[in-house]
């Protein structure tokens, strides 16, 4: 017998040569069948494996991260099989599970496969899957693993196997489909209910333009055609929530080739939204202690090279700046901390003085590859809204939490309610890729883990997330459309104090170390209006909006009363303006809908003569007939209910 220990706790007894599958049965007949996957020990193993000795089991359906990973994985080889059937040359290369479905690289020779092909595919697809087939993973000498793909001519897998030893080497199985893999297969092909190619890219073997161009295939598949048909729509709605699409119609950002590919320029409308969430922020962290701080977008070399982020980022920096002095070398800053520590260090502390909490809505540079630019989501240059934490080890825990607070009070403000949190900690395999000490790191893993826990936040491990300097708390955010963001970040680093030998004067009269928490709610203001961008599809929260009213004059006969009303919101610090276009009240209403304008106040004899204002709601329609001085009280309480004091 051997004992399985299951993700609750439980311990059960099985006869050895069990299953995963024989495990998910005897839970329960109905949850096997929808187990598709597993992992035993950490690794990821067949639902048919038989488990020989005791550990601990995992199972996943698709509803699990993991169990949509093995199975568009094992579609990626129905894929294989497909284009093998309907291109009998071709050459196989890769073919992994990505976010979002899975592609296969191929060498097609001189035969293409474009978007009137797809449905061809699709079918084959299908065809193969409806066998249900069982995948069966089995080990292949590397002699005879590389015989089999030089008969075929097939130099990328053969480059595969070269760099593998023997005992390595497995192959899968299917119907009469053979392809090199390392496992982590559904039961059969007939769990495959719905397929979609989704397009067709080029993409050079291993990512090296020295090498051959291939043809990457994507797709995506699900166990219900329903499944399908809904993440289709999902992709319609995000094309319309595009934030590009949506920066451009709301007059938000834009950007010019001539200023340079990834460094986006904020129109007055953008910036004024910008400068909202800047000052949203800065209210709340100047209750909290913060204090502002700015720092040059340059840097001498040497102090990234202290820092240790010139041979992290060194690469994907700009090219350094050379001044007529010689040697003398700037970088453009890749990350704000570096300065920040110079800031603590202008002056001696003593731990009275503790904490500093240094604040900076910092903008900086990092070379980003052209083909990795996507809108504000991948720019190359950003604002972060950035602090440093400067406190002892006994402080640490009350700040790390209070910086939860903080957190937690800006996704509420902004309706962010959806999301995990992750506790990025190193990689347990290589620590070559971190700085400092294991009694530092383990130190400040702990701070995270024991903060979280007292926080009562839903969180997950991951390991290998951590940054270079220390571990960190990633906060996961899931928008309107279900996808999942990172956001904010909270960090905690005992390593830049002891680079740039940062001290305060204990009790005992002694200099100690402090501890150093990195922090950015939003991320970077790029990135996290993106998000906002397509989480409200334009339809900012009242506060934020770039315009919360617009007075729609039925006619130029009540432009003056328009603008006593104007006058009126305007001293309340209610945006607004007037559409005094000649045009009919039904076509501004129309475009003020498009525009996403919050409330329309409509104005005609009645309104003047009564002194009231007609309200109209975005998306909405009318909400009545009241006096201005009531319509200001009712968004001033919209407002105050949304951003509760911090």
């Amino acid at each position: 017998m051997i004992k399985i220990t299951l993700p609750d706790g439980t311990i059960k007894e099985y006869k050895k040569g069990s299953t995963p599958m024989d495990v998910a049965k005897s839970i329960s007949e109905g949850f096997a069948r929808n187990v598709i996957s597993a992992k035993f020990n950490d690794k990821t193993v067949e639902t048919s494996t038989p488990l020989n000795e005791d550990g601990s089991l995992v199972l996943y359906t698709f509803n699990d991260v993991e169990g949509k990973k093995t199975f568009w994985h094992s579609s990626a080889h129905v894929l294989a099989q497909a284009i093998t059937s309907l291109y009998p040359n071709v050459k196989l290369t890769i073919g992994p599970a990505i976010e979002n479905g899975f592609y296969y690289d191929v060498d097609l020779g001189e035969n293409v496969i474009s978007d009137k092909d797809f449905k061809t595919i699709e079918q084959k697809m299908l065809e193969f899957a409806r066998g249900k087939h069982e995948f069966k993973m089995r080990e292949v000498s590397k002699e005879d693993a590389l015989n089999l793909y030089k008969s075929q001519n097939n130099q990328y897998k053969v480059e595969l196997i070269e760099n593998l030893t023997d005992g390595e080497i497995t192959f899968c199985d299917h119907s009469d489909f053979t392809d090199l893999c390392r496992g982590g297969h559904i039961p059969n092909t007939g769990i495959i209910k719905a397929v979609k190619i989704m397009s067709v890219a080029g993409a050079y073997w291993r990512g090296d333009e020295k090498n051959n161009q291939l043809t990457r295939v994507y797709g995506i598949s699900f166990p219900k055609q329903k499944m399908l048909t809904e993440y289709l729509a999902l992709l319609e709605e995000a094309k319309k929530r595009d934030h590009r699409k949506l920066g451009k119609e709301l007059e938000l950002f834009t950007f010019s080739a001539k200023v340079g590919q990834g460094l986006p320029l904020w129109l007055p409308k953008g910036a004024a939204l910008r400068e909202r969430l800047e000052n949203f922020l800065k209210k709340a962290q100047k209750k909290a202690g913060y204090e502002m701080v700015i720092t040059p977008h340059i840097g001498q070399k040497e102090l990234y090279v202290t820092s240790g982020h010139y041979a992290k980022y060194g690469e994907d920096s700009f090219q350094p700046i050379h001044t007529p002095k010689e040697g003398e070398e700037f970088l453009l800053k890749p990350m704000n901390c570096p300065h920040h520590c110079e800031i603590y260090n202008h002056k001696p502390y003593s731990y009275k003085e503790l904490p500093k909490r240094f604040a900076e809505f910092g903008t900086v540079y990092r070379y980003e590859q052209s083909g990795e630019l996507h809108g504000l989501t991948r720019v190359r240059g950003f604002t972060q809204d950035d602090a440093h934490i400067f406190c002892t080890p006994e402080q640490l825990n009350e700040e790390f939490k209070s910086v939860i607070d903080l957190v937690l009070y800006v996704f509420k403000s902004l309706s962010f309610e959806n999301f995990t949190t992750q506790v990025s900690l190193r990689d347990k395999e290589n620590s070559d890729k971190y700085i400092g000490s294991d009694e530092n790191w383990q130190k400040a893993e702990n701070a995270i883990l024991n903060a979280v826990k007292e926080k009562g936040l839903d969180y997950i491990v991951e390991y290998g997330e951590a940054a270079f300097y220390g571990p960190k708390l990633d906060f996961m955010v899931k928008d309107a459309l279900g996808r999942s963001w990172q956001l904010g970040t909270i960090q905690v680093d005992y390593n830049l104090p002891e680079r740039f030998d940062l001290t305060y004067k204990g009790a005992d009269n002694k200099l100690h170390r402090p501890v150093m928490i990195h922090r950015a709610p939003f991320g970077s203001m790029e990135r996290f209006i993106a998000v906002l961008l397509e989480h409200t599809a334009g339809k900012f929260p009242l506060w934020l909006t770039p315009e919360q009213v617009i007075i729609l004059p039925i006619s130029d006969k009540y432009q003056k009363y328009a603008e006593k009303v104007l006058h009126l919101l305007e001293n309340s610090e209610i945006r607004a303006l007037i559409d005094d276009r000649n045009e009919k009240t039904g076509r501004k209403i129309r475009d003020a809908e498009l525009n996403k304008i919050p409330f329309m106040l409509i104005i005609g004899e009645k309104e003047e003569e009564n002194g009231t204002v007609s309200v109209r709601k975005q998306s909405e329609g009318d909400k009545g007939t009241i006096t201005t001085n009531e319509f200001i009280s009712l968004l001033n309480k919209e407002i105050n209910s949304t951003l509760e004091q911090f």
